[in-house]
């Protein structure tokens, strides 16, 4: 495994700066996701880390040697994209197996290490196929089981799920799991958009914007304290609800966020009141968005089956202890 470190890390193409300045640390054996919107710089951030861009300034260290300089097959990393990256022509054996070739280890040491990974990733009866002859799912399971078996100290995920359905997103993603837990003497860095991904995958989660590093810290750190409205709204599935004006300023803040779970349908004691305007009825889970004169429907979470048809008016208790305050800035009010 390997402890990474980025000390005021700058990468710019001509006059574009992509990358401001990141100061941070990836603990050994850790399970780090970079999140942010399209733009923010997260997949050059992994590419500066495999060594595929030259880093314009700072230091990028591994266990304390500096490795800016050094070419991506002598980092210890192993990398998955999101195409895959298989070659047709060859079989899944030979595909995992190409870069113990390249690096000529011997034929049984290569076995040895294509059958450990190929059971670990449940894709042994699948060895003697073509990419063509597999789903979506199975090919990225290939494309793991390669690096797998390079025995890398740093493993790099670039969004490898976005490119599967659904149903098969789940049953990757299980798969990543596992895997985590089987090798937790490997760092892993992975790259998604997905707020599902980064709160069920990640130890911790790196939240990225413009460039700089927005906050970092445990899914539930990020989801229960954000430090900014940015934070706030970017984490959590549906996103916060944002209140502002004199919804706002009956609570001494700028902008009023408050989570939608955290909001009771009640008369007694309603604080807010509003009319029904859209249900989402999820099956475990019921969504109602409520107009309550705000710039935006609040969205309140509902357990179970409570239906309530659309044009009803109803009273709204929000949770005071799950109430967060932001100044004009964004930032939250001490």
């Amino acid at each position: 495994m390997a402890r990474i470190e980025l000390k005021n890390l700058r990468k710019s193409f001509g006059a574009f700066d992509v990358i401001k300045g990141i100061d941070l640390e990836i603990r050994s054996g850790e399970f780090m996701v970079f999140v942010g919107p399209s733009g923010c710089g997260k997949s050059t951030l992994l590419r500066l880390i495999a060594g595929l861009e030259d880093i314009t300034s700072g230091d990028l260290v591994f266990d304390g040697e500096r490795v800016n300089n050094l070419v991506p097959s002598k980092r210890g990393i192993a990398m998955v994209f999101q195409s895959y990256a298989l070659y047709p022509h060859m079989k899944v054996y030979d595909n995992m197996a190409f870069g113990l070739k390249l690096a000529h280890a011997g034929e049984d040491e290569i076995r040895k290490r294509v059958l450990e990974a190929a059971k670990l990733l449940q894709i042994d009866h699948l060895l003697d196929r073509l990419p063509k002859q597999l789903s979506g799912g199975q090919r990225q399971r290939v494309a793991i089981g390669r690096a797998i078996v390079r025995d890398p100290r740093v493993f790099l995920f670039d969004e490898p799920l976005s490119n599967l359905d659904a149903a098969l997103r789940v049953q990757t993603r299980l798969e990543i799991a596992k895997l985590h837990h089987a090798m937790n003497n490997v760092t892993m860095i992975y790259v998604t958009h997905d707020q599902v991904e980064a709160m069920t995958l990640a130890d911790r989660i790196c939240v990225l914007r413009d460039g700089k590093v927005e906050q970092v810290g445990t899914p539930a750190e990020l989801y229960e304290s954000p430090n900014s409205i940015f934070v706030a709204g970017f984490i959590g599935s549906p996103k916060m609800n944002f209140l502002t004006g004199a919804f706002a300023g009956a609570y001494g803040c700028h902008t009023l966020g408050i989570r939608s779970e955290h909001i009771a349908v009640s008369e007694e004691g309603a604080v807010w009141s509003g009319t029904v305007v859209h249900a989402e009825d999820l099956g475990s889970d019921n969504y109602l968005f409520v107009d309550i004169g705000a710039t935006e429907p609040v969205i309140v979470r509902q357990s179970g089956k409570l239906t309530i048809p659309y044009g009803t008016k109803i009273g709204l208790v929000p949770s005071p202890e799950n109430l967060h305050r932001f100044d004009e800035r964004g930032l939250p009010v001490v």
